[in-house]
């Protein structure tokens, strides 16, 4: 049951509010696996890069992890700590600066590693390999890097022999949205396949996508597991989550401009899935929605939409207690991930605000949108 501490209409619609107190209970939770192991916990800005709210989770968190120069930059500039840095193929004329500023460099093939690898420890990187542990725990083949033909990470067949000199650690990404039981069987095929590498690393990143600050999930098995590793091969343990610092730590607040009624009730509304909450139509899934229910579980039940043009461009139906109006805010939850660093402009649809509920219950503006922010992102 979602429970919030802020008025939904303090500002107007549609916006963003990050709830600082549940940040912070996240961050309380990850910090403590920090202390009960010695492993280091990254953010993973891909999933949530208010940089507004670094300072904060830098006094829990070692830093950040990108997916580029753009992200690795804003982690450096405004997190400091670690700053990491993967991806699948560098760009040739932005490595030299990734690797001014990145901590360590992890590379996708050997064959990236030839093109890059002396750049990256001349200038003092930790250098490392992804690779690919062929063990599917998930079903959204889209989010399974694991899944036949992926591009992501080495497998066992791509090594030949030692690991280069200058490759101190092993990467592997897996995981989304699960439970500690899929930690445990991937940790098993890592070990199964690329064992006879684990005992001279100095490290191994255990990626992203464990939902560690989910209610339900096994924090006792997720300690227990890094602590075998840790002591096992006598490494360091790095974790990039990026969904658990943030999970349910977040608001999308939408209002009704229309309903309609041609034999399917319809409230169109100011949110648009495709603009403002695209992994509703990518993984896909039914966003939560405070006092609402499934179809026809509740008396009134409408089809959710956004304004766009897109046929497709639908949140989800909804059932409520009493009949939706225009003006009637709508209040979804889980929505400071993936939201606001997947969010476009397309249609020219304004950006939602972004604010704060703080620890005192005062509400802080951080950044609103306009026609400016649509126009330069064009020519």
């Amino acid at each position: 049951m979602m429970k919030l501490n802020f008025d939904i209409n303090a500002l107007p619609t549609p916006y963003i509010m990050v709830d600082e107190a549940k940040l912070i209970r996240n961050l309380e939770i990850l910090k403590s696996v920090i202390n009960r192991t010695g492993c280091k916990i990254l953010l993973a800005q891909k999933a949530f890069s208010m940089f507004s709210l670094y300072p904060k989770i830098r006094e829990y968190l070692h830093g950040t992890t990108a997916s580029g120069l753009y992200e690795a930059k804003l982690g450096f500039e405004k997190m400091g700590g670690e700053t990491h840095v993967y991806s699948p193929a560098f760009d040739p004329l932005e490595f030299m600066e990734i690797a001014a500023i990145c901590d360590h460099v992890v590379f996708n093939s050997f064959n990236q590693w030839d093109k890059f690898g002396k750049i990256a420890l001349g200038a003092g990187c930790i250098c490392g390999i992804r690779i690919n542990p062929e063990c599917s725990t998930q079903e959204h083949e889209i989010y399974d890097p694991c899944s036949s033909g992926s591009r992501l990470g080495v497998p066992i067949c791509g090594f030949a022999g030692e690991l280069p000199d200058g490759i101190s650690g092993l990467h592997f990404h897996t995981l989304c949205e699960q439970n500690a039981d899929a930690l445990v069987k991937t940790l098993s095929a890592v070990e199964e396949r690329f064992g006879k590498y684990l005992p001279g690393l100095q490290w191994l990143n255990f990626g992203g996508g464990h939902h560690i600050t989910r209610e339900d999930y096994d924090v006792v098995t997720l300690i227990a597991q890094i602590n075998r590793i840790q002591e096992k091969y006598n490494l360091t343990v790095y974790l990039e989550p990026g969904e658990a610092v943030v999970l349910n730590a977040g608001y999308l607040v939408s209002s009704v401009r229309e309903v309609l009624d041609y034999g399917t009730p319809i409230a169109i509304l100011d949110t648009s899935a495709a603009c403002h909450m695209p992994d509703v139509l990518e993984m896909p899934y039914r966003p939560p929605l405070l006092g609402s229910g499934i179809p026809k579980e509740k008396k009134y039940t409408y089809r959710l939409g956004g304004p766009t043009c897109l046929a497709g461009d639908i949140i989800g139906d909804f059932s409520f207690d009493k009949p939706l109006s225009e003006g009637d805010k709508l209040v979804f939850g889980d929505m400071a991930h993936y939201t606001m660093v997947k969010s476009n402009t397309f249609n020219g649809m304004k950006l939602p605000s972004i604010a704060v509920a703080g620890v005192n219950d005062e509400v802080r503006l951080v950044k609103s949108f306009g026609y400016e922010d649509f126009k330069n992102r064009l020519s």
